[in-house]
């Protein structure tokens, strides 16, 4: 059973009575999680977990020392609060510490829906059979995981503050590959509410993508122009909100540090038609209601029009540089100004370029620069004249996002799609003038 805010708060507020320490804060959490797995077309694991389990932090004299139990006894809880303090006591100073907050007002997000936190069973099994149906009748293998997962998560400071919420996340990923494992195709999507997963859309993009990418071509690396498809630009920027970061910036350590211990806020980094924000009421991608350090979330723009806004400040950092601390992010929010293009009218406008359907084991080279190294995968195909010629081999790739997202590299930029699963973004496709590619990969 998933905590109600009531029983949080009580179990919070048990654990802080048992606190001898100078300040602390205490989280209570609570999870359900089902799943269906299948590979070779056949169900291979279903079950459900249930999950509960507290934490804490406390600080003595500016030490400080953390514990965490699922032990939920009276004798657990206090085990879990005198080990933080034991903690505490042999550790250095924490120079960053700040006192916890005191009592604030979080706005509600609605992220939960009763379909996602109890499964049909028999209802998800069925929609996986029509999957392995359809594989079975297009003659190749699909292998995939369909899980809906609950969450409530609460914390408490000593110094008054409160907060609760609850959500849930439904997602399936379907891969499809020819019996040979010449081809593969992959698609993934994500929702609040498991009704809204087009579990044989999501097949079928994937069963379309393998059998579409059979018989690959060789192809030399080098810069070309490329539509990324959503997932491909989910895969590159899923974390780029947190290259946002104040105090790497002004430490010199980031794409958006300037000289002198400066920032470029202000400047222009991005194509003028791109807009990054975070919005925690966002339906299609709810975020949390408090931020970072418990501050509450609000809506806030990172880049505007192509230009930088703000950057993420922490509490600590905030003082230290005598700034106020930002109310987020809590989610990423990227989309277009301009009217949205269509990955077949990106397609249809290309002379020559590459189609890229996702990138995988992708690494980061140079924080300076942004730029990260990885593969593509499960999908590269040759465009010509506006139209796919077809599939070619896979490629390794180095590319700095800051110049990639640069306003003389976008081309055309499609509407914004949730990409991900936990921390799920809105993200939309984007042809690119240029892309560096490499180096061939004999991967699949």
């Amino acid at each position: 059973m998933l905590l109600s805010e009531k029983e949080s708060r009580e179990i919070a507020h048990k654990v802080l009575k048992q606190v001898k320490a100078d300040d602390a804060q205490v989280s209570v959490s609570s999870d359900k999680t089902s799943h269906l797995r299948f590979a070779r077309n056949a169900f291979l694991t279903s079950g459900t977990t249930t999950e509960r389990s507290a934490s804490i932090t406390v600080w003595i004299e500016g030490k400080r020392g953390s514990s965490s139990t699922t032990d939920f006894s009276e004798s657990g809880l206090k085990g879990m609060v005198e080990q933080a303090q034991k903690v505490a006591e042999i550790s250095p100073v924490d120079r960053e510490y700040l006192p916890t907050l005191g009592p604030q007002k979080y706005k509600p997000v609605e992220g939960f829906a009763e379909n996602s936190a109890d499964v049909e069973y028999d209802s998800r099994a069925r929609s996986i059979a029509r999957i392995l149906d359809m594989s079975a009748s297009k003659k190749v293998i699909s292998a995939g995981f369909h899980q809906s997962r609950a969450q409530t998560s609460a914390f408490a400071t000593k110094n008054g503050n409160f907060g609760y919420e609850r959500e849930t996340v439904a997602s399936l990923s379907v891969t499809a590959r020819t019996p040979d494992g010449s081809s593969s195709g992959y698609f993934q999507r994500s929702s609040v509410d498991i009704g809204d997963l087009d579990t044989e859309g999501i097949a079928a993009q994937s069963i379309e993508k393998c059998l579409t990418g059979r018989s690959a071509k060789e192809m030399d690396p080098g810069e070309y122009s490329v539509v990324l498809e959503p997932q491909a630009v989910g895969d590159l920027l899923g974390r780029l909100i947190f290259q946002f970061d104040a105090r790497s910036a002004e430490e010199g350590r980031s794409p958006f540090s300037a000289s002198g211990g400066k920032t470029k806020i202000g400047e222009k980094i991005f194509d003028s038609r791109l807009n990054v924000y975070s919005d925690p009421w966002d339906t299609r991608v709810p975020g949390s209601a408090n931020a970072q350090g418990g501050i509450p979330a609000e809506k806030i723009y990172l880049v505007r029009e192509g230009v930088l806004q703000n950057l993420i400040y922490s509490r600590f950092w905030a003082k230290k540089s005598d700034k106020e601390p930002t109310s987020g992010p809590v989610n990423m929010i990227m989309e277009t100004t301009a009217e949205p293009a269509s990955v077949e009218a990106m397609i249809s406008s290309t002379k020559k370029g590459l189609l890229i359907s996702r990138f995988w084991y992708i690494r980061s080279t140079d924080p300076r620069t942004a730029s990260v190294t990885g593969l593509t995968r499960d999908g590269v195909w040759l465009i010509e004249d506006g139209k796919i010629r077809h599939p070619v081999n896979n490629f390794r790739f180095n590319q700095s996002m800051i110049s990639m997202l640069a306003g003389d590299n976008v081309e055309m930029i499609g509407g914004s799609e949730r990409i991900g699963v936990g921390n799920a973004s809105l993200l939309p496709a984007l042809r690119l003038r240029s892309f560096n590619f490499t180096s061939r990969s004999e991967a699949v």
